[in-house]
């Protein structure tokens, strides 16, 4: 059986207020297009299909859209709500949906329910946990504690107790919205902490055939069985060295032999029933670029040139704060999004104590260096002298007439 594995759409997010809803369709083309180009016999969707909990109309139509095309195409279609989706919205309907092929599994009760799909070596049962809120599930699982590994072990006890009742042989798919041990995490994603603790162990999840993660941005492979698809757009800087893919697995029989992943190198090394691991990339609607340097060399640097067309993230490292600088980065680079201010600044004298630097200087004099500090070590310049000045002396004039008011 062959299985699409993708998660994190987040529709209806934008990119640094850039609207993403184009690329998210292109997304959902290239999605339905690799469905028939592939063969796939299900697709997997692991979590945060929205990206907020009411979603924006034009968001709610692409999804619907995605979904007629999924149902006509006669794939079926697991879906689980992530942190970011409301469960309850998206799983309106879910029954009725189910009959076209579209399972959404929103509703905690149902973990242990699964979607059963067939093929030439038996029942493959693929369950979905949806993200589970430990202090609004833990009493509906009898998890012993109000944690993500609690909840998600509890969960995962009746997924393993429905699975002990199937024929043998009967291969096994979780899909779950979670931190799991390993991962890497981008700025992008939502904090899912709780009581300090946020990831869960892969050993969870233990006695299943694959497990379809999301909730994290990039690509990877935990363990040959449990992995992460990633989003399929970049929705923050810190994604700028991803490679965004959705994961092809192939499932043979339950007893079939170890075979490696089909593009080889770490995420490679599929095991078990799994014969096939292979990431399929996703279309970038425009590449990013992390710049950094005094503004006169970024606008100049020959190196920078194929950036000129990717959205840019710059950070300037000027001691002093240049004179409209977003506007002179977007001459070259018309797609910066995001600038940064970092200026270098001069070690202070080690050693030396807040007390002692301060000693036998001037109020004006502490306020210069003050000044200097925060940009970098860049003394003022006379004007900007006169105006401190100014300013101290306002304060002295004020000080000494509410004394004489006194």
């Amino acid at each position: 059986m062959r299985l699409l594995h993708t998660s994190d759409w987040h529709l209806g997010r934008s990119f640094h207020r850039v609207g993403l809803l184009d690329a998210q369709a292109a997304f959902l083309d290239h999605l339905v297009a690799t469905v028939h180009a592939h063969e796939v016999d299900a697709v997997l969707v692991a979590g945060d299909v929205y990206d907020r909990a009411v979603p924006p109309l034009t968001a709610v139509e692409l999804f619907d859209t995605a979904l007629h095309r999924l149902a006509e195409a006669g794939v079926p279609t697991v879906m689980i709500s992530g942190n970011h989706d409301s469960a309850r919205r998206l799983g309106v309907g879910a029954g009725l949906i189910g009959r076209a092929g579209i399972h959404l599994r929103t509703d905690p009760a149902g973990i242990g329910t699964p979607v059963v799909l067939t093929d030439a070596h038996g029942d493959v049962a693929v369950y979905g946990l949806p993200y589970l809120e430990p202090a609004l599930v833990r009493e509906q699982l009898g998890a012993p504690k109000a944690g993500h590994e609690a909840v998600l072990a509890a969960a995962m006890d009746r997924v393993r107790a429905d699975l002990a009742a199937r024929p043998p042989g009967t291969r096994s798919v979780v899909l779950a919205h979670a931190f799991v041990a390993g991962g890497a995490p981008s700025d992008s994603e939502r904090d899912i902490t709780v009581g300090g603790v946020a990831a869960v162990p892969t050993g969870v999840f233990d006695g299943v055939d694959y497990v379809a993660l999301g909730h994290l941005h990039g690509s990877q492979t935990l363990t040959p069985r449990v992995r992460y698809s990633g989003s399929p757009l970049a929705y923050s800087f810190s994604e700028t060295d991803h490679r965004k893919t959705m994961w092809l697995i192939d499932l043979g029989p339950a007893d079939g032999p170890d075979a490696p992943g089909a593009d080889g190198g770490p995420e490679g090394g599929a095991t078990g029933a799994i014969t096939r691991a292979e990431r399929l990339d996703c279309p970038v609607p425009r590449p990013l670029a992390r710049i950094r340097g005094h503004l006169d060399d970024l606008l100049a640097d020959p190196e920078l040139t194929p950036h000129e067309e990717s959205w840019v993230e710059a950070t300037l490292t000027d001691p002093l704060r240049p004179a409209e600088p977003m506007a002179r980065l977007a001459e070259r680079f018309p797609h910066t999004l995001h600038l940064v201010f970092d200026p270098e600044r001069a070690d202070d004298a080690p050693g030396a104590s807040y007390a002692s630097r301060l000693r036998d200087r001037t109020d004006q004099q502490i306020a210069e260096d003050f000044v200097a500090h925060v940009r970098g070590g860049a003394s003022l310049d006379g004007p900007e002298r006169a105006v401190l000045y100014g300013a101290f002396d306002d304060v002295r004039v004020d000080a000494a007439e509410r004394e004489v008011d006194r």
